[in-house]
């Protein structure tokens, strides 16, 4: 008889079956949205007014006058699990690498409407004090968290740190972080209005599975032989795989500021997957001619849950993890300035007037507007 964790016993395993199914969170967020935008008019009173193509966005933008504002909240999700679990499979700590994830969730999102990442704010909340009794553990965090703003360049403002017993389970910690950005001048809004047909879409690489799909990952890791041991390449486990830290993108696009490129807009590859390619509104096509490589974690995983190209680029990153949409006389400037900050990239394809979906050629899959509605 099989083993109940073997592989060949199960099917496909999706995101929905790991219990996320965003075909019930998407509503809600149309939902706040909604309300939300009826709220903006309050800004008046202060003399100032927000950015409505930035509703919808993965930024909130306001116009003070000289300047725009740009704000953002994250959480990182279930990641930490997949560290606590490794911590007691191989007795070491990886709340540093967990710290860099959860600030790149928040600057991230920050930095697609053209900011500068200024201020980020810690939000870490345990299911008790004890947590916060285990110092190495708690160092690491904070020395991840401080390391991660140093790469950004941002001050770390301060936080709040609840003891939760009751909402947070014991022995567990959610973390998130907010982050306020400065677009100035304010020719680097980028809200894609200046989007158009004949764009290059440059992808820059993730490093893994960054931190989302998380719950896809750790339900894949029942089936697994060793679970989280089991080796995705020689030397490297799946565990360790899983929590390879979250790329930083804003020293690129710092970088490419400096070199006087604007993007006409920008994604970051997070839940939704490729899918995420097509969040502006507007009317295009978007076509994929390169794609880049797949991490091995990440094609471990598409082997190992049974996951057909579709669900997997449609879940994952899948070696993607920040698309950049510039104007095509700077496709390739824009990839030697990536690559002049560690890294990698490559111009995937190009915009074309036609109908609001995704064409990714190489894998023959394509993507409509109803793959998405998020706003």
């Amino acid at each position: 008889m099989s083993s109940p964790t073997s592989p060949a016993a199960e099917g496909t395993l999706s995101y929905e079956q790991a219990g996320v199914n965003y075909d019930l969170i998407d509503p809600l967020k149309v939902a706040a949205q909604r309300a939300a935008a009826a709220t903006g008019a309050h800004l008046g009173a202060h003399g100032f007014s927000e950015i409505a193509a930035s509703r919808g966005e993965s930024a909130y933008v306001v116009d003070v006058g000289p300047f725009y504002l740009a704000s953002i909240v994250e959480c990182l999700g279930s990641k930490a699990l997949v560290a606590d679990e490794m911590a007691r499979l191989t007795g070491r700590s990886y709340y540093e690498g967990i710290a860099q994830d959860t600030i790149a969730m928040a600057i991230n999102d920050l930095i697609t409407v053209g900011a500068t990442p200024l201020v980020v704010q810690a939000y870490w909340a345990a299911g008790g004090s004890d947590w916060f009794g285990d110092a190495r553990r708690a160092q690491a965090l904070v020395a991840g968290w401080k390391k991660a703003c140093d790469t950004c360049g941002v001050a770390w403002g301060g936080g709040e740190t609840p003891a939760l017993a009751g909402i947070v389970e014991p022995g567990r910690i959610d973390l998130a972080a907010s982050c306020t950005g400065l677009i100035n001048p304010k020719e680097r809004l980028s809200v894609g209005d200046r989007l158009g047909a004949g764009d290059a879409i440059v992808l820059l690489a993730s490093s893994g599975i960054h931190a989302n799909g998380l719950s896809l990952a750790r339900k894949l890791a029942e089936r697994l032989p060793q679970g989280y041991l089991t080796e995705v390449t020689p030397g490297l486990s799946y565990g360790e795989a899983l929590l390879a830290p979250t790329v930083l993108y804003s020293p690129v696009t710092e970088a490419l500021y400096r070199a006087g490129i604007t993007p006409r807009y920008c994604a970051n590859i997070t839940g939704h997957g490729w899918r995420k390619l097509l969040r502006h509104p507007a009317e295009l096509t978007y076509r994929i001619t390169r794609i880049p490589e797949v991490t091995p974690v990440l094609k471990f995983m598409q082997q190992h849950a049974k996951q057909d190209d579709r669900e997997a680029y449609s879940t994952l990153n899948m070696g993607a993890g920040f698309a950049l949409f510039v104007h095509a006389d700077e496709a390739e400037r824009t990839v030697e300035i990536a690559r002049a900050q560690g890294v990698s990239a490559l111009v995937a394809g190009q915009v074309e007037a036609g109908p609001k979906q995704l064409i990714i050629e190489p894998i023959n899959v394509t993507f409509g507007n109803e793959d998405l509605q998020l706003r």
